[in-house]
């Protein structure tokens, strides 16, 4: 990925260590001693994006105006490999739904105590659980040649259909609870049952390879084992799930585990570490995020680059409480819906109050505070606003999944005939955001009315008719999620594609029929009748801190020049040229530019220290510089990129964090 790897940095300067010393440093200018351990890189070397296949699906979206997209001084993403997926490929499906079959028959091969419960297949394989004694990797290796024999055996997959009764007595034969509290469950019939040869067999609808030999077992691999309660239940059982992955040929195996290990080294956890960017601490109690300075500076630009467009778009902020009386949550029903995910109530002087789950309501008492005219619309109104709710300990994963985070929050308040525009608006404005932070391809569904609603048939048609054309006059395609829309209203979701081609929910827009019923808002129209405005609720980055993760891993912490949290290091070749540093770094301050000074070791050790801390640019200082008043620029991208006035790099660098390109 980098120009220059760690590696390359470090026999570079075990070759320096012989050829120079310290002191010989210090009288050579900082640009010539550059050329002992830099590679002769183009300056531009940066901006020749690699450009992997892309993954297409029929309800994929990519942002209409690319052009606009500034040009990143992240690395180039690695190649993203084009494979197959269950939807793309029936086969590949039919090999991992038949690979769970055999795990499990494997697994009862070797401990015939073991009793099996479900086994489907998933994203990129497979996994089943099983109630046994907790499993070792080592397990798994004794697992996977078990399988391996199987395969090879060419066993045929043989479909039966079978009465309710007489599966009910082969499964009591075979003394099988889980499978009978599944069978249950089924409600139609004939019950199928699949056969692997004659001696195994699964409740199952299929599909299927024809035989095992179909399978290339050296395109399938056990991945993992983890313990998994019963049904997802805490009072149930707890499991042995074991998770595996499968493929149709040895390549598409090598590319996914690439892909897996690239998903490894950006893991959100392991550089927010490295980069000292955030903290989850066990004192204060899991899910709940420290944002440190380098993060925390990193989070004030992502909020000053969203204040700033939506002051352009028209909203107005508001700021609320993080707690209100427990009645505010039962007007809105969340008490009723959502009491699960919500922290238990506090007790103030004889009431109970709430830690808000949500902000809408308070934005709605906002909007009650007066009364409003057909004249006043729409109203848009947005908030930076933390909410708190409830995750089991087991469901949390680093800003992915936590319990107090910062929504991006705004509701949409307007008329019947204004749903479409101020649809298209906020379409708009999610991509004009989205491109800012380097995100132009998204996957786009349109929900719909589900078989409970509130509200008439008519404002229902009329809405997602709105949401429709917003969609198609925006140019982007969509999938319809028929029967997937709120009870209260009908919504559009968008999920972010990032550099490995993952994708994120993150953006989401949805009409609301129910709450202003609920708090009974009102307007006055034009015949002076007290009429209910139309609410949308929208948010584009979803949530601070999850999105914050994304960004993480889609530039693996080498993270463009204005969003840097450091954008330059200072690094004096010896202690003589510190002086001169922190007047540059006064300088640079005063611009409003992120810098610091490394020194206190030998200049490729600083250099290697900000390479591995992702420093965008260095400006290495020795005795030349501090006589001419110039500074030695390198890029962490694009090498040696030379000798410069102070006056010149600071221009420089200021244009290109205004423009959000490249130095």
């Amino acid at each position: 990925m980098l120009v220059v790897s760690s590696s390359r940095i470090g026999l570079m300067e075990a070759a320096l260590s012989l050829s120079l010393s310290l002191s010989k440093h210090s009288l050579l200018p900082a640009r010539r001693l550059l050329h002992h351990f830099s590679p002769r890189v183009s300056r531009n070397h940066h901006l020749h994006r690699h450009h992997a296949p892309r993954r297409t699906t029929r309800f994929s979206a990519v942002a209409t105006q690319l052009t606009e997209t500034p040009p990143s001084t992240a690395p180039p993403p690695p190649p993203t490999p084009v494979l197959p997926t269950n939807h793309s490929s029936q086969t590949l499906l039919r090999i991992r739904h038949t690979c769970a079959h055999v795990m499990a028959m494997a697994v009862q091969k070797i401990y015939p105590q073991a009793k099996v419960t479900i086994g489907p297949w998933i994203d990129n394989g497979f996994y089943y659980d099983f109630d046994v004694e907790p499993l070792t990797d080592q397990d798994l290796k004794k697992i996977k040649k078990e399988m391996d024999h199987i395969i090879g055996r060419n066993l045929p997959l043989i479909r039966e259909e079978v009465t309710r009764d007489e599966a009910e007595k082969r499964i009591m034969a075979i003394n099988e609870p889980y499978k009978m509290e599944i069978l249950e469950g089924i409600k139609e019939e004939p019950i199928t049952i699949y056969h692997i040869g004659d001696e195994w067999w699964d409740l199952c609808a299929g599909p299927h390879v024809e035989s095992t030999g179909n399978i290339n077992r050296k395109a399938v691999e056990l991945e993992s084992v983890a313990g998994a309660y019963w049904r997802g239940d805490t009072t149930k059982p707890m499991l042995q799930r074991v998770y595996g992955t499968a493929w149709e040929n040895e390549e598409q195996l090598k590319a996914y585990l690439h892909f897996k290990e690239e998903a490894k080294r950006r893991d959100h956890r392991r550089i927010g570490q490295d980069l000292d960017l955030f903290s989850i601490q066990d004192e204060a109690g899991g899910g709940l995020v420290f944002w440190h300075p380098k993060g925390a500076i990193m989070r004030l630009i992502i909020e000053d680059a969203w204040k700033k467009i939506h002051l352009q778009r028209g909203y107005d902020f508001l700021y609320t409480p993080h707690v209100a009386k427990a009645d505010l949550w039962k007007i809105s029903g969340h008490l009723d819906f959502y009491k699960e995910n919500m922290f238990e109530q506090m007790e103030i002087e004889k009431e109970l109050y709430q830690l808000r789950p949500m902000n809408c309501p308070y934005h709605i008492l906002v909007y009650k505070a007066q009364q409003h005219s057909y004249r006043d619309f729409p109203i848009r109104a947005a908030e930076l606003g933390t909410v708190y709710r409830y995750e089991l300990s087991g469901s949390l994963h680093g800003l992915f999944r936590v319990r107090g985070f910062t929504q991006d929050d705004a509701h949409i308040f307007c008329l019947e005939d204004q749903i479409k525009d101020e649809i298209r608006g906020v379409l708009d404005l999610t991509e004009e955001i989205l491109l800012q932070f380097g995100f132009d391809k998204y996957e786009v569904n349109l929900s719909t009315r589900p078989e409970k609603f509130v509200g008439g048939d008519e404002i229902w048609d009329k809405a997602t008719a709105a949401l429709k054309d917003a969609l198609n006059d925006k140019g982007w395609s969509y999938q319809i999620d028929d029967g997937g829309g709120a009870f209260y209203g009908p919504k559009i979701d968008l999920k972010i594609e990032d550099a490995l081609g993952r994708k994120w929910q993150c953006s989401t827009i949805q009409v609301d029929f129910n709450l202003p019923e609920r708090f009974d808002m009102t307007y006055v129209d034009s015949d002076q009748e007290r009429k209910r405005p139309i609410m949308i609720h929208r948010a584009i980055l979803g949530s601070l801190e999850r999105f914050f993760g994304v960004l993480i891993e889609h530039y693996a912490g080498d993270f463009p020049l204005w969003l840097s949290p450091i954008q330059t290091h200072l690094l004096p070749i010896t202690d003589s040229q510190l002086d001169y540093c922190k007047r540059v770094l006064e300088r640079l301050k005063a611009d409003g530019i992120r810098a610091a000074i490394c020194n206190g070791g030998r200049i490729s050790k600083l250099i290697r220290s900000s390479e591995k801390l992702k420093i965008p640019l260095m400006v290495v200082v020795g005795a030349k510089e501090v006589e001419n008043e110039t500074v030695t620029v390198r890029s962490r991208f694009g090498g040696e990129l030379g000798t410069m006035a102070v006056d010149e790099f600071v221009t420089r660098i200021k244009h290109a964090i205004q423009e959000r390109s490249s130095f």
